[in-house]
């Protein structure tokens, strides 16, 4: 991981201090996706605005998967995560997060851009339609991927869990694919530009992303049917968070009238619960007083906005973030039921864990789901993965 320390305007760090009606230490630190990329690129204009209106440096250690992300959070390293969906299997202790030295980890989100147009999905190189006979991608589904070589990232079993997502709604499995192993996500659209591979995730707006379109292999989105239930299905069946969702952001979408696609929040600004409540509370009421000064610096960043959050999601939320949300008026009765019914979800699945590990069971990569499922049915809670 490099070390990216964003210092813009120059300034006393006193005047522009008193302009900001939050209080937070000198310098944060945050992980975020790579260099390049749609939530690093937004953390970058959310520093410069910390940086202007309050003197606060924003260091961003910029890390290729969901492990290198969360690592950091976990030792204590970093205050924040403006992570992907990575944190939603951190929570439920599945996939890489399901190791024994991981294990289900008490994720507490503070926001998420959850709006702003932008879409997730698997995006393909138009070259690659024409060696199918699908020339210049007209009608091109998530079925005809097969075949194709796609993009699998090493350490990051979000960004996989999402492609297979989209596999799932094309009726397909990796197995009807020919899987190409990359290091990290923006290798992997490197190889979309190269020509070493054919089809990779990503968010529209990430900046791989644009470049993969303005290439000579160019790019195309596989068609979306908002009426497919049974499509849908079968790709929240693999990720159930994903939504529905008209995509105006990103390449091969910006101007346009928009297409139907699906999405989910990202970035997603995460700590743990053993963060300090004021840090959260202050660090969330920042990026809402704050919005009005990175607003449009990043594609959709705008996504933010307070009018945007989710507080019926699949990961619960900071008490100090929760503390801003009631002193904005738009924390509800609903909304804590909800918050308190994942913070069950995430008790039951860490005392699961903790009795297993001190069974010390011969098999664990068995042992773990099966008494994952076995905890989260006593509870009454929904069994994904």
């Amino acid at each position: 991981m490099r070390i990216a320390t964003l210092a813009v305007m120059a300034g006393l760090a006193t005047s522009a201090a008193a302009a900001a009606d939050f209080k937070l230490p000198d310098q944060l630190v945050w992980t975020a996706y790579g260099t390049g990329s749609a939530g690093y690129n937004q953390a970058v204009a959310i520093g410069a605005a910390l940086k202007e209106r309050a003197g606060v440096d924003l260091r961003i250690l910029p890390a290729d998967n969901d492990v290198a992300r969360m690592e950091p959070l976990r030792q204590g390293k970093v205050q924040l995560s403006a992570n992907g969906i990575g944190v939603y299997l951190a929570q439920e202790g599945v996939l890489a997060f399901g190791r024994e030295d991981w294990g289900p980890q008490k994720i507490r989100v503070l926001a998420a851009n959850t709006g702003g147009g932008v879409a997730m999905s698997v995006g393909v190189a138009r070259e690659a339609c024409d060696r199918i006979g699908k020339a210049d991608c007209e009608g091109f589904t998530f079925g005809d991927l097969k075949g194709l070589r796609v993009a699998s990232i090493k350490g990051a079993p979000a960004l996989n869990t999402n492609t297979a997502a989209w596999l799932a709604y094309g009726g397909l499995t990796w197995d009807d694919v020919e899987m190409v192993e990359f290091g990290g996500f923006g290798q992997a659209w490197k190889g979309m530009v190269e020509g070493t591979v054919d089809a990779a995730f990503s968010a529209t707006n990430a900046g791989q992303v644009y470049e993969a379109a303005a290439s000579p292999r160019g790019l195309a989105w596989p068609q979306f049917d908002p009426a497919d239930d049974a499509a849908f299905e079968r790709l929240l069946s693999v990720a159930p968070y994903y939504i529905q969702v008209h995509a105006t952001v990103g390449g091969l979408l910006d101007g346009t009238e928009g297409r139907d696609m699906a999405a989910f929040a990202y970035p997603i600004l995460v700590g743990l619960d053993s963060g300090d409540p004021d840090l959260m509370y202050n660090m969330t009421k920042a990026m809402f007083e704050l919005l009005p000064d990175y607003s449009g610096k990043a594609p959709g960043i705008d996504g933010w906005a307070l009018e945007y959050q989710k507080f019926d999601w699949v990961i619960p939320f900071h008490e100090g973030a929760i503390r801003y949300y009631k002193e904005a008026g738009v924390w509800t009765d609903a909304a804590q039921a909800h918050n308190d019914s994942l913070l069950a979800r995430q008790e039951t699945l860490a005392k699961a864990w903790d009795e297993l590990k001190n069974e010390k069971p011969a098999d664990w990569g068995e042992a773990w789901p099966a008494r994952r499922r076995e905890a989260l049915k006593a509870g009454g809670f929904e069994v994904a993965f």
